[in-house]
């Protein structure tokens, strides 16, 4: 029987630089295959994968045992067109060569995925990750050095944000303590690094895009956004100003409990006229109200209710504020905070049965189709 010496690439980069269809058997074939790829690009980790399958035969063969050497790789750049390309080709392989085993060779992690796919056609004896061994010496260290800073995406994303920081440090030095100064530094350099981490480059890239077809389309939700803005820019100045009346001393948490308490109206008052614009774009256009947005004004007014309430709690609890009153009776705080809960959950309920009776469309729906607009605008 048949051992099958397999050369795993998901990456397709031996098929691009090789365009030899895939997949490829036999001792001299994957020869030539290696001088092709090993032309086209001396220093890709794939050309010492092959070799390393190469070398894996011939100790077979050595050793009296029958096998082939093959090499499979990715047809698609998509991961599950990826893995389907490789499974065809090893379909065709188990096929032609009714192997009994098969010994699969990798040369990163990422290729060692398809090893379950591999797994489901023959079984596996081994598993050889070529892992090649790196020059230590100074000229190698400044090659790859040079290497990288040929790279344009790598210096915008890495050495822009450290420059900029090592610039910052004399003046932070020279106006603030030595521990201001490095803390100023690292927020700024996590922030830039989650800036690029997160793509919010991406968003904001498309964002002036997005704002223009908006401006175009003439959609109310465009007024509504600058007037959410103007609110809650308001609810955070009254927050802040009532944060700084309190009294002289008081902890910072409590502060910041106040400002929660009052600025919330006004944050939830931003929110429902966001969506509330968002909802009339809906009925503009007559294409039916789809369910989420029916219900976010509801959320957002449930989630405002119960945030008030628990800073309300907290602040009648340090005596800061007094408790509402009911029909001429104070109320408790444990009352007053029960009173907010029970209007929160309340509200919710109301959102989710008018949502319900009124929505078209489910938020699968919604998703589905914001993906897709995604993908067209990429």
């Amino acid at each position: 029987m048949t051992t099958l010496v397999i050369c795993v690439d998901r990456s397709g980069a031996i098929g691009r630089a090789t365009n030899v269809p895939m997949p490829v058997a036999g001792w001299e074939a994957v020869r030539s295959l290696v001088t092709d790829a090993g032309l086209d690009d001396p220093e890709d980790a794939s050309v010492n994968c092959l070799l390393e399958s190469l070398r894996v035969a011939r100790d077979l063969r050595d050793e009296r045992e029958e096998s082939v050497v093959a090499v499979v790789s990715a047809e698609s750049d998509t991961a599950v067109g990826a893995d389907r390309s490789i499974a065809s080709q090893l379909d065709d392989l188990v096929e032609r060569y009714d192997p009994r085993a098969a010994i699969v060779v990798v040369d990163s992690a990422e290729d060692e995925r398809v090893l379950p796919v591999v797994e489901s056609r023959v079984p596996v004896d081994s598993v050889d990750r070529v892992v090649v061994r790196q020059a230590r010496d100074i000229e190698s260290t400044y090659y790859l050095l040079k290497q990288f800073l040929a790279d344009e995406q790598l210096r915008s994303t890495v050495l822009v944000p450290v420059g900029v920081a090592l610039l910052l440090v004399p003046a932070l030095f020279a106006w603030f303590s030595a521990g201001e100064a490095v803390a100023g530094v690292a927020g700024l350099l996590g922030a830039a690094l989650l800036y690029k981490g997160l793509a919010i480059d991406r968003l904001m890239a498309g964002m002036p895009e997005r704002v223009r077809e908006a401006l175009y389309s003439g959609q109310v939700s465009v007024v509504t956004y600058v007037v959410a803005g103007g609110l809650a820019l308001v609810g955070g100045f009254f927050g802040f100003l009532a944060a700084s009346e309190l009294a002289p001393g008081s902890p910072r948490l409590v502060e910041v409990v106040e400002f929660t308490f009052v600025a919330v109206p006004w944050f939830a008052v931003a929110g429902v006229t966001a969506a509330v614009g968002r909802l009339l774009d809906e009925l503009i256009r007559d294409e039916g109200i789809r369910t989420p947005y029916l219900n976010l004004p509801f959320v957002i007014a449930a989630v405002a209710l119960v945030v008030r309430g628990f800073a309300g709690y907290f602040l009648a609890q340090e005596a800061i504020r007094q408790p509402l009153s009911a029909y001429g009776m104070a109320m408790t705080p444990v009352q007053q905070l029960a009173a907010f809960i029970v209007g929160g959950i309340v509200v919710s309920l109301v959102g989710v049965k008018v949502a319900s009776d009124v929505g078209t469309e489910t938020l699968e729906d919604v998703i589905d189709a914001d993906r897709d607009a995604e993908g067209q605008r990429e």
